[in-house]
């Protein structure tokens, strides 16, 4: 368990439990097995992340903005991008659970601030929420990070991402 767990578990309890929230994931969040070790480390092992239905994020683009000592390199963030689009899950997640979502994402240490997407699932356009590099910690410096690449590679396979965009993140290419 670490110094965050008591802060969301705090934030869980005082959450509209009714009032779930739409969520676009399209980083190493889709890595289950990851996401998995995540949660036992971090003792949110009660916690179950739904099936979700396959999306796009229309006109926003990954950008590798964020330089993170732990994936030794840059990571990925969303950047507004006219006619570009970014593949990943949406998920309903509970009122409840959103703190847990925040704590994955990083807001709970300043590194990400949520940001509403258009999102595209089953021909709809619906409104969500991703999460992004926080601006005040934004930087271009040092290279982009493999392992983050190889992460978001295998979430993206495992989500059932397209072929086509599986092999672009590979390439550790944007637009």
């Amino acid at each position: 368990m670490d110094s965050h767990y008591d802060q969301v578990m705090k934030a869980r309890a005082q959450a509209d439990a009714d009032a779930p929230r739409l969520y676009f994931a399209y980083s190493t969040i889709l890595d289950r097995a990851a996401f998995d070790e995540w949660k036992g480390q971090h003792s949110y092992g009660f916690f179950e992340l739904p099936e979700g239905q396959l999306a796009e994020a229309l006109d926003v683009d990954l950008v590798y903005d964020f330089p993170s000592r732990w994936w030794g390199g840059r990571v990925a963030g969303l950047t507004d991008a006219p006619g570009a689009r970014v593949y990943g899950r949406l998920f309903r997640i509970a009122g409840k659970d959103w703190p847990i979502v925040q704590h994955k994402e990083g807001v709970v240490t300043s590194m990400c601030v949520e940001r509403s997407v258009r999102v595209r699932v089953d021909g709809q356009e619906v409104e969500a929420t991703a999460f992004v590099t926080n601006p005040r910690r934004a930087s271009m410096d040092g290279p982009v990070s493999p392992r983050f690449v190889e992460a978001l590679v295998r979430g993206a396979t495992s989500a059932g991402l397209p072929a086509d965009y599986v092999a672009r993140l590979g390439r550790g290419e944007t637009r």
